[in-house]
């Protein structure tokens, strides 16, 4: 890895919970299921650092660690140099705006009650109290048509709206707060193939203008190797394999990473 800025950086997270079973059960009682088994990672300011790995192996536990959206059981997390864990109240709620996320599922991730300029609006009413409402709307129309949507679409809710026009709704609101950080969990895998190579050509688009840095979470390598600069492959909460996404690609070393590889009929280049 080059040296460069580091935006973010993750030591020895881990993340356990409890078994499932009924109310009833005792076979299941203390014993606990580890989601995320001593992760370490750094991230770079500018890049795309990809988090590949099957369903259930902890790349969503991770993501949502990463953003304290769930707390790790142990570990260290810094953003920017500065302590996230130990940041509270008004100090990490000023972190938060400079962290986003762009969630899986465009259809559950959107309340449906709300119109689509309240949606992508909401979260400068919330950080920027001190802008007008005309201000306020402005900035949303702006970046609603920067992804791909029309002033028209203020007013409307998201069932009127594609599952890729949804997904730029979802983008539109990660970053109106210009974030530093945007965590994107399977953004595409709800969509179709076409709609979805759109969409990563848009989140490659947005980075390059707005200097954003991604993490990006997926379980397929064919789309990791349009977007990633480097890539992590995930197995049972542990990262297996780490390298630059040309290594991880054409040169794996993990056996597992060459099984991912060899289910898929084709990587792209990257």
């Amino acid at each position: 890895m080059k040296n460069g800025e580091i935006l973010l950086e993750a030591r020895d997270l881990k993340k356990s919970y409890r078994r499932g079973g009924g109310v009833f059960s005792s076979e299941t009682e203390g014993k606990r299921f580890t989601a995320v088994d001593s992760v370490s990672l750094i991230v770079q300011r500018g890049e795309t650092f990809a988090v590949v790995g099957e369903s259930g192996c902890g790349k969503t536990t991770l993501a949502r660690m990463l953003l304290r959206l769930i707390e790790p059981d142990a570990g260290e997390l810094r953003f920017e140099g500065k302590d996230l864990l130990g940041l509270r109240g008004a100090e990490l709620c000023g972190e938060r705006r400079q962290m986003q996320m762009v969630f899986q599922d465009p259809f559950a991730s959107l309340d449906p009650r709300m119109r689509v300029g309240e949606i992508v609006g909401e979260p400068l009413a919330i950080h920027h109290a001190e802008l007008s409402r005309t201000e306020k709307q402005e900035r949303t129309v702006a970046m609603l048509q920067r992804v791909g949507l029309g002033a028209d679409s203020l007013c409307r809710y998201p069932h009127e709206f594609s599952g890729g026009q949804r997904q730029r709704i979802g983008i539109a609101r990660a970053l109106i707060l210009r974030p530093k950080l945007v965590i994107a969990d399977e953004p595409v895998s709800a969509l179709d193939v076409s709609v979805g190579a759109q969409v990563l050509l848009l989140l490659q688009e947005l980075q390059s203008e707005l200097g954003l840095t991604y993490v990006f979470i997926s379980h397929s390598l064919p789309v990791v190797a349009q977007i990633a600069t480097r890539i992590a492959v995930m197995r049972s909460g542990r990262f297996v394999e780490l390298g630059s996404a040309e290594q991880i690609l054409h040169q794996p070393s993990d056996v597992y990473t060459r099984e991912l590889l060899a289910a898929v009929p084709a990587v792209p280049g990257h």
